[in-house]
């Protein structure tokens, strides 16, 4: 496969082994305050917020940094519309990104261990829940070769074609490599193409065969993941 871009849609929390299945959703730190100075021969007695640690500030969002940027995910016979996809810094179904997933969000990481961003050469990567936080990409098996997906930014749209369907696992580091590499499927190799890797859970298919094992986000063995290619790019009017 040449480029990639995957937008990896997967990952269940705790509460998706145990719970029913859901309907999908459509889905600085302060200044420090300045002393007063009292009369000249008396010395400034600084605050509480002065003399107190800063919290930790959010790394700014760079807008020069596609991979940075927010986007929306649509996935027509998915039942999915406008899923908001939030990037982090990390790799897939990570501690950072189970949480953004738990919010009922779908999860792209970015940096030595993640992807792209949206229509970008290589795999752009995307994840969501498929049971628990609304379940947003509970349909995503039923997607095939040929249905289209869009993500959406900054008033541009890329149209990706699924072209492939593979099944990552958690207990396999090459099988993880594949999911996560430039080219799904072939670390290593050079990408040429824009690509999307969409994965979720395959809680359902695994309870079904007996298997239980999950990691410590609780997450199962086994994901499903839909793999596209870059088709069309339009920017809106």
């Amino acid at each position: 496969m040449a480029g990639a871009v995957t937008a990896l849609v997967a990952a269940c929390g705790p509460s998706a082994a145990a719970g029913p299945t859901a309907s999908p959703r459509t889905a600085t730190a302060p200044a420090a305050t300045v002393p007063a100075t009292g009369p000249a021969s008396a010395p400034p007695t600084p605050s509480a917020a002065a003399s107190a640690p800063a919290p930790a500030a959010t790394p700014a969002r760079d807008p020069a940094d596609a991979r940075t940027r927010e986007s929306t995910l649509s996935i027509p016979a998915a039942g999915v519309s406008g899923l908001r996809v939030v990037p982090y810094e990390g790799t897939t179904d990570d501690v950072p990104g189970t949480r953004i997933q738990d919010r009922g969000h779908a999860a792209s990481p970015y940096g030595k261990r993640g992807g792209v961003g949206p229509g970008q050469v290589g795999n752009f990567l995307v994840t969501a829940h498929r049971l628990s936080a609304g379940g947003p990409l509970r349909d995503l098996p039923a997607v095939g070769e040929g249905d289209t997906v869009t993500v959406a930014v900054d008033g541009v749209q890329y149209t990706y074609e699924i072209t492939a369907t593979r099944k990552t696992s958690f207990r396999s580091q090459r099988s993880l490599d594949e999911q996560r590499a430039a080219v799904p499927g072939s670390p290593g190799a050079p990408p040429t193409q824009a690509m999307i890797t969409i994965s979720t859970c395959a809680t359902p298919e695994d309870h079904a065969e007996g298997n239980f094992w999950s990691d410590a986000q609780g997450n199962p063995e086994h994901r499903i993941d839909k793999i596209g290619v870059l088709r069309r790019t339009t920017t809106a009017p």
